[in-house]
């Protein structure tokens, strides 16, 4: 076997814990499932996948390390996400008057919500960071190649947070159907856009503290 069963048992439990944590992308995801529809939550959950998916890659090859070991590329990826962060929140506060949660989103609509879900998680320094610092833990070159087994690790943690991802759409859509006022229904894109202008703040703050 690759991975150590030891091992094995002991990156899903450590994965659950942190997938099951909110996070901006858990955000992101019922944001736009509450916003637009199950169609758009389970859009934005293969775009946060993919985003995903770009840093696993980087942790695999390498990419990850060259982030870490230079403040600047790191500050840089941090600023970028703060400042889209910044613009989904504004978009979010501004369609809030548009808003018309009864209607299916269109193709295009669903397209935007899978690539914003992408820049989400792809200009997320933590998410970088994590698999750089996650990831290794529980690989043991002993076993055999050491690019294999975070390949299998960084893929089955994408698996497990696609289903994670899916059960806060979900959640959210069951949350939706308790809020049928036109005007509640308003709230969560309020409260979404209010919050991504914060992390964002926040997160542009950090960047140039750090």
């Amino acid at each position: 076997m690759l991975i150590a069963p030891q091992n094995l048992i002991l990156f899903v439990s450590a994965a659950l814990v942190l997938l099951v944590t909110p996070g901006p992308a858990v955000l992101y995801i019922v944001a736009r499932s509450l916003e637009q529809g199950k169609l758009a939550g389970v859009a934005s959950v293969a775009g946060v996948g993919l985003g995903g998916l770009v840093h696993v890659l980087g942790a695999v090859f390498g990419l990850s390390a060259i982030v870490a070991a230079s403040p600047f590329a790191f500050r840089v990826l941090a600023l970028v996400g703060a400042g889209y962060l910044i613009v989904l929140g504004i978009r979010s506060i501004r369609q809030v008057s548009r808003a018309l949660p009864s209607v299916a989103p269109s193709g295009k609509a669903l397209r935007r919500v899978l690539a914003d879900g992408v820049i989400v998680n792809l200009f997320n320094p933590k998410a970088a960071m994590f698999f750089l610092a996650f990831l290794p833990q529980f690989v043991d070159p002993s076993r055999g190649s050491t690019t294999a087994q975070l390949a299998v690790l960084g893929g089955l943690f994408l698996g497990m947070a696609v289903v994670t991802d899916l059960g806060y759409v979900a959640a959210a859509r069951s949350l939706d159907r308790c809020l049928q006022g036109r005007d509640i229904l308003r709230v969560p894109g309020v409260v979404s856009g209010v919050v991504y202008l914060l992390l964002g703040i926040g997160a542009a703050f950090a960047a140039r503290l750090g």
